[in-house]
């Protein structure tokens, strides 16, 4: 159905579809516009949805890292100061706020079935309503976004939209993604928009506010230039087309077409077009250069100049020649103006980034595109492209005189750790410099997009007289990150990330940006992480770079210090790409499926590696959470087993796994063999017996990742998160009970586009998500209301030995000088020691715990850990040993199991059997426990009690004190709750 309307889109103008959504606020949606007989009918921006999931109000925001991709747009609006936009390849739309001098994001709402239209290939501010703003969405001209774009329109800044289909692709993450703006307002006349189509499509309009295009037959050189017409995976093959659209306001009146357009074609004999009759009718210039392609064309209405830069290529990564340019549109008359033109042997560059100072006319700006050695220029003229005068200049080489100098503390990553020798310095001005803007109302404001961040200054004018002015980032809240992996360790910094093309950062404070990425090596993408379970201050990273660049680097790397600091291993031949790496439950060894080549394991930190056998190249790899010799892996269908630390796989039985797609799976902290498969469009799948054999979860389907979380109150089974659709609803969900039953976290504003191949919960904190994005960066999120604790690295000090006494024949009482914590300690876990696993006895509040049900004459050794609210665990104490007392003829002890029997909304009835462990009669007994979630007895019988906050101490009736060796008695109560109802991590039975 979408096919045929889609041709017969390709001869007709397009109607509006009606789609509502925003960032801080709520979506809506708006009625389609009324067609032409020629329009197509509107179609829903979503499809319908089944009845959804459970759903929890959630708090979403970024982990600071501040930029971190490419912008190849800013836009400031010509009638409104301050109201500035900018545009990002593949992560959306920003709004600047200038009260806090941050980025406001405007397409969250985007869901994964029109992931592309987080691809912003141009933007356009209405002059007239400044209200207005027109986004044109769409990532791929090629097979890889199954899309075709469309025109994002909002009346309220970016808060709600609606969205106009179009029938062909646009390519916001394509060759030439730099070059515009192609989407346009006429400034006399607002219904009036223009758009630079691609790949043959030509040049668009609308006449009605964006709600439905045509195409313009009068305008008939669609453009031909291709980087590469024979690539065969159509990425190269794009041709960029008609690429920006300019107006002369003064050949028009207010309310009527402005009659004077000019529009530029990625044409290198054809490059720039005019109309006189408000786009009736469309000439090639006259006089015009030929050689190159204008990637800027920007009209200067003071002086009634258009100035246009050229490069011999569509960028945004190359170009080695190009010129400046201008047309008196009075005379005719082209001049070149180049700073360095393209006849010089010192043009090794194109030109782009054009601005013009709106305030002061024929002074103008203009980048390189792109002078990546020894770093991108930036060239200023006040008299219209006469002279002109660089941002930095030669001294005596290798030195250079800046006119500028620049503040990164706010981004100090941004020297991507480097230490350049001169001429070259850390951190660069610049590379693919495609869009460079002066504030229309302010001059000594200008702002610059690179393949990293937006700079900016607010002192330009500096440059006219001599001093120097400062550049910093003007970034924040513009989060634009492809998110690889992420983990989250039980002690430590809570977050670790890996990133594409920045490689990754140790995020010790989400809400601030990290001070540097991860060094020695750098790695330009961190493939994967992973930390030993056990210890996990031990760390693994594989990540990919360019070899000729670095031949003597490895693509894995090592930490002891939970990702602070970084060494590199050793690694196999062949290798150009990280493919993932798993560490042992202990850190002693490690398995490695770099991309292309065999797996690999190594014993200790990748001095050398051996191949393993049994698994196929291209496997996923991990390992288990408990065992430190076993790991898996899984590739084309079938999952793998190695019991023996990596050195040999054998294919499981597990059957119906999917064979294609992305796959990714993970075992579960804790459990020995409990792992979690999401298989893409194979849904959710859930192993216990080590992968030998696994069960689909019914309501789970296209699971594209699946993490783990602390577990809720009064459980123990960790929180499962997931970025998958459950019954029928894509999103984020969480479930508190194995899979049973989800609740969805995110809502429909906070989509993000193609989120969720990276997500994990929080082990330390219950509710806490993390979900790496596509070019939203990674957002963290907990349940709306919740007051998270600060994030914590600082474990507790270590406890005292803990001293045995009341001691019988089953039980003992611990106590131990208190730990002590920055913010507070929590709780402490006592353990058994018992071989090779230990086994945790119970979790008290305070530094004393009661044990109960011992084996008689039996020597025990128990030791403590203590916890604070960042979930951070201190070292052991040192431990205890004593023996019970016999148990024949003495004094027995006695134990309390408690029970939940009845429960309604407020309330429970609860029961707890007492039992006589002993041979000899008790005189009395008392039981004590802590309600975890403040639960309140309100009445008890057979028993007399007292409560002091969640602390309960039950003594005997009386009439039941005397119970003989082996006997019971049982008494209840009635309570009081407001949420959870979990049941006491230890309930302690004292004999008299």
């Amino acid at each position: 159905m979408r096919r045929s309307l889609f041709s017969v889109l390709a001869a007709a103008s397009v109607a509006c579809a009606a789609v509502a959504g925003g960032t801080g606020g709520t979506g809506g949606t708006a009625g389609a516009a009324t067609a032409s007989a020629r329009t197509l009918p509107a179609s829903a921006g979503a499809p319908a949805r089944t009845a959804a999931a459970a759903a929890q109000p959630y708090d979403w925001k970024n982990v600071r890292i501040d930029g971190g991709g490419f912008v190849p747009g800013i836009i400031f609006n010509q009638a409104e100061k301050n109201l500035i936009y900018a545009r990002t390849d593949i992560g959306g739309a920003y709004r600047w706020e200038q009260a806090t001098k941050s980025w406001t994001p405007l397409l969250d709402w985007v869901g994964r079935d029109r992931w592309g239209h987080n691809g912003v290939v141009s933007l356009a501010t209405d002059p007239v309503e400044p209200d207005r703003v027109y986004v044109a969405a769409g990532m791929y001209t090629n097979g890889w976004d199954p899309n075709n774009g469309a025109i994002l329109r909002s009346a309220d800044r970016g808060r709600t939209w609606q969205t106009s289909p179009l029938p062909f692709k646009l390519g916001g993450n394509m060759p030439g993604r730099g070059m515009g703006e192609r989407l346009a307002v006429d400034p006399n006349d607002n219904r009036v928009l223009y758009l630079g189509a691609p790949d043959g499509n030509g040049l668009w309009r609308s006449t009605d506010k964006g709600a439905t295009w045509a195409k313009v037959a009068s305008f008939t050189n669609p453009g031909d230039y291709a980087q590469d017409p024979s690539d065969p995976n159509g990425y190269l093959s794009h041709r960029p087309g008609v690429v920006w659209v300019t107006f002369d306001p003064s050949s028009g009146t207010k309310g009527s077409p402005t009659k004077k357009i000019y529009a530029g074609v990625a044409d290198k004999a054809n490059t720039v077009y005019s109309s006189a009759d408000a786009g009736a009718t469309w000439t090639r210039v006259a006089g015009q250069p030929t050689g190159y392609i204008a990637h800027k064309g920007v009209l200067d209405a003071g002086s009634h100049t258009l100035y246009i830069a050229t490069s011999d290529t569509g960028g945004p990564y190359d170009g080695a020649k190009g010129d400046v340019w201008k047309l008196d549109t009075a005379t005719g008359a082209w001049t070149r103006i180049s700073p360095i033109p393209s006849t010089s042997a010192d043009d090794y560059f194109g030109y782009s980034g054009l601005t013009v100072d709106r305030r002061h006319p024929g002074t103008l700006m203009v980048a390189t595109q792109v002078s990546w050695w020894p770093d991108v220029i930036f060239f200023r003229s006040v008299d219209g492209g006469a002279t002109w005068t660089r941002i930095w200049d030669w001294a005596s080489y290798p030195e250079r005189t800046l006119r500028y100098k620049m503040d990164v503390s706010s981004s100090p990553w941004l020297t991507f750790g480097g230490n350049p020798s001169p001429p070259e310095t850390a951190p660069k001005l610049g590379w693919m410099t495609e869009s460079m803007e002066i504030d229309p109302f302010d001059s000594n404001r200008m702002m610059y997009g690179t393949g990293a961040t937006i700079y900016g200054t607010e002192d330009l004018l500096k440059w006219d007289t001599g001093g120097q002015f400062t550049i910093k980032p003007m970034v924040r809240g513009l989060e634009e990150t492809a998110v690889l992996d992420l983990v989250s360790p039980p002690t430590g910094a809570p977050l670790v990330s890996g990133l594409g093309d920045i490689g990754g950062f140790r995020h010790t404070d989400l809400d601030a940006v990290p001070p540097m990425m991860f060094t020695s090596p750098v790695f330009t993408s961190t493939t994967s992480l992973d930390y030993a379970e056990t210890k996990p201050a031990i760390m693994v990273r594989a990540g990919d770079f360019t070899d000729a660049d670095r031949p003597n680097d490895s693509h894995v790397a090592f930490s002891t210090d939970g990702g602070a600091n970084w060494f590199q291993g050793t690694e196999p031949g062949g290798i150009n790409q990280g493919g993932t790496v798993a560490a042992s439950a202990d850190g002693s060894r490690f398995v490695w499926a770099p991309k292309g080549v065999a797996v690999h394991h190594s014993v200790g930190f990748g001095n050398s590696w051996t191949a393993s056998t049994g698994i196929p190249a291209g496997a996923v790899v991990e390992s288990d959470r408990v065992d430190p010799n076993t790991f898996y892996g899984f590739a084309a269908g079938r999952f793998h087993v190695s019991v023996n630390g990596g050195a040999s796989f054998a294919a499981t039985a597990a059957t119906g796994l999917p064979a294609t797609g992305d796959v990714r799976f993970k075992a579960l902290p804790g459990v020995k063999g409990d792992i979690w498969l999401a298989g893409g469009e194979g849904g959710l799948w859930h192993s216990v017996n080590g992968g030998a054999s696994f069960t689909r979860l019914p309501a789970v389907t296209n699971a594209v990742s699946v993490g783990f979380g602390k577990a809720a109150p009064g459980r123990t089974y960790p929180a499962l998160y997931i970025a998958a659709t459950v019954d029928g609803t894509a999103g984020v969900f969480r479930s508190d009970d194995t899979g049973a039953t989800w609740v969805r976290i995110n809502d429909d504003r906070h989509q993000y586009g193609n989120m969720g191949d990276a997500i994990t919960g929080d082990p330390r904190i219950h509710g806490r998500v993390y979900l790496g994005t596509n070019g939203r960066g990674v957002l963290y999120a907990d349940p709306s209301g919740t007051v998270p604790p600060p994030d914590d690295t600082a474990p507790p000090s270590k406890p005292g030995r803990p001293s045995a006494s009341s001691i019988t024949s089953s039980g003992a009482t611990l106590t131990w000088t208190a730990s002590t914590d920055d913010t507070g300690v929590t709780g402490y876990d006592v353990y058994r020691e018992a071989g090779t696993t230990d086994v945790k006895a119970g979790s008290p509040a305070s530094p004393t715990f009661t044990l109960t049900g011992l084996s008689p004459a039996t020597s025990h050794t128990y030791y403590v850990v203590a916890r604070d609210a960042a979930g951070n665990v201190s070292a052991a104490s040192d431990p205890v040993t004593f023996t019970t007392a016999p148990g024949g003829g003495q004094p027995g002890g006695c134990t309390a199991a408690y029970k939940v029997v009845n429960s309604w909304p407020g309330g429970f009835q609860g029961e707890v059997t007492v039992k006589n462990t002993g041979t000899s009669a008790t005189n009395g007994w008392t039981v004590r426990w802590t309600f975890p979630d403040g639960q309140r007895i309100t009445q008890l019988w057979n028993g007399a009690h007292t409560q002091t906050g969640a602390d309960v101490t039950v003594k005997d009736a009386g009439w039941n004190a005397n119970l003989t060796g082996g006997a019971s008695t049982t008494f209840g109560f009635g309570a009081s709750l407001t949420g959870a109802n979990g049941v006491p991590a230890t309930v302690a039975c004292t004999a008299d």
